[in-house]
């Protein structure tokens, strides 16, 4: 993988690791500001919060990462992630993605 990609992969499992470990602050840290503004509008809930309260899949291992530009698609064992360049590096703009053939991937966390 590029540099680029590795670093989409490690944000990526950086989130969900702190998803799983309840740790609310530290996923909410790497989300896109309209990813945010989206989750906490629709769970009437500050991130911390809403994120653990989110339907995301388990951490899984990262089985392929493409970067296009500034957008990055990082697909787990059981999850697709994805995410945009920000000032400051990635941000995960939508995870708990499933692709769903010629329809866009169905997201439990996205943003606006």
């Amino acid at each position: 993988m590029t540099d680029r990609a590795d670093a989409a992969a490690a944000v990526t499992t950086r989130m969900l690791d702190a998803v799983a470990g309840r740790d609310g602050t530290a996923a909410c840290a790497v989300l896109a500001p309209d990813t945010v503004t989206e989750l906490e509008q629709s769970a009437d809930k500050p991130c911390a919060e809403a994120i653990l309260a989110e339907d995301l899949p388990e951490p899984g291992a990262v089985v392929a990462t493409d970067v296009y530009g500034q957008r990055a698609q990082v697909r787990l064992d059981g999850d697709t992630v994805f995410l945009a360049v920000f000032p400051g590096g990635w941000r995960v703009v939508a995870a708990g993605c499933t692709a769903r053939g010629d329809k866009p991937y169905d997201c439990v966390l996205q943003g606006g």
